[in-house]
């Protein structure tokens, strides 16, 4: 991860993804720490830049289907993560049920479950 960590953070998992962004799928690495979920994109792409999710904020992970073009589903290899503020982040992710299941602990740790 490029972006620096915050005070008491630690990372819990990371790996390739790729994020849906309107109708382009973006390439780049999910980061999950102990506080949140950042998306850093490779500088290859038409979007670039990060995308931070605070764990404290994220109400709903599930796994969901990669969109073409974001409207024709092609294959269920994504997870979905919805925030209180409203906002949906689409992640194409490998062994997605374990991505959602560090997730989940996470945020146990974030509520102090």
């Amino acid at each position: 991860m490029n972006k620096p960590l915050r005070a008491d953070e630690t990372i819990m998992k990371e790996g390739p993804a790729n994020m849906q962004r309107g109708v382009e799928t973006v390439g780049g690495q999910l980061t999950l720490t102990t506080q949140r979920i950042v998306f850093e994109s490779h500088r290859f792409n038409v979007q670039t830049g990060a995308t931070e999710l605070d764990l404290a904020e994220v109400t709903h992970v599930a796994k969901c289907w990669t969109r073409f073009l974001n409207l024709i589903p092609l294959f269920p290899n994504s997870i979905e993560v919805q925030t209180s503020a409203g906002a949906t982040a689409r992640f194409v992710v490998m062994q997605r049920e374990s991505w959602i299941e560090a997730i989940e602990l996470a945020q146990e740790k974030v509520a102090g479950i």
